[in-house]
């Protein structure tokens, strides 16, 4: 019995698929490869996964040559089909112009980097290094520039970091000096004011002693008195008569403040003028 038609559909289990796909992509792949081999053609082979894994074979040396042909070759077919897409191709053109020119920098930056030299002939390889001397120069003078404009800057901050520290420690000497000295003003004022206190004190205990003996000699001063009034007046008896009253002394004897008979000394004519009499009534007494 012949093998019937294969109906093809979608693997709906997953692993089924990804068997099928890996034996699918290696048969593809080895197909390619034969009818590059076989038939001597450009092969171009791209093809994505479901998880979006590349897989690739090219017949060239690299896969980016044949795509560029199949550009070059896409828009030359569709100008002659279509004449308004001309700028097209040459956008092709340049393209590819470009492309070249891309490569060709691509490989001057990996001969100055020390790849792919094997190629090189002798004066290719001495104009490389007159270049790469001749960036060397260049790069040397730029970092000596650069050296020079980076020192300027560090003097210039050094120069003001220095003049602010110069003048921080200048404002700070200067105020501790003049904190020493407020705090030695600050101490002479207590000795002075302790000094005060003490003279203070003495002066206060010399009024209070004053005070104490000028009241000690006021309640004296009144006793005093009263005592020298008391001893300066003998007190009066009821049988005497005040001296005070006036008496008349005519005979050689008076009755005055004692017993009748006890004789008296004669008083003198100052005693009989102390008994307030004119002085005519003196002359006849002392004539008698």
């Amino acid at each position: 019995m012949g093998r019937g038609p294969v109906q093809l559909r979608r693997i709906e289990n997953k692993i089924n698929r990804q068997v099928t796909f890996s034996k699918r992509r290696n048969g593809l792949l080895k197909k390619a490869h034969e009818i590059s081999v076989l038939c001597d053609a450009e092969v171009a082979l791209i093809v994505f996964s479901t998880k979006g894994r590349l897989y690739e074979y090219s017949s060239h040396e690299s896969m980016e040559g044949i795509l560029e042909r199949y550009q070059r070759y896409s828009f030359e077919e569709r100008a002659v089909l279509d004449p308004n897409i001309g700028d097209q191709a040459n956008w092709g053109d340049e393209y590819g112009r470009l492309k070249t020119k891309l490569d060709a920098l691509q490989k001057s930056q990996r001969q100055l980097l020390g790849e792919q030299l094997d190629s090189l002939t002798i004066k290719e390889l001495q104009q490389l290094e007159q270049q790469l001397d001749s960036s060397l120069k260049h790069i040397r003078s730029r970092k000596v520039n650069q050296l020079d404009k980076i020192g300027v800057v560090v003097q210039s901050y050094f120069g003001l970091f220095t003049n602010f520290f110069v003048n921080y420690y200048i404002i700070s000497f200067f105020f501790l000096v003049q904190n020493q000295l407020m705090f030695d003003s600050i101490s002479e004022l207590q000795k002075n004011e302790k000094s005060l206190t003490d003279q203070n004190g003495v002066l206060q205990k010399l009024m209070e002693a004053e005070k104490e003996k000028n009241s000690a000699l006021m309640n004296a001063h009144p006793r005093e008195q009263q005592n020298r009034a008391s001893t300066s007046l003998p007190s009066p008896s009821p049988s005497t008569v005040p001296d005070s009253m006036p008496t008349l002394n005519i005979g050689p004897c008076q009755l005055r403040g004692g017993t009748v008979g006890e004789s008296e000394p004669e008083p003198s004519p100052a005693q009989v003028n102390s008994g307030n009499l004119p002085p005519w009534m003196l002359c006849s007494v002392s004539n008698r």
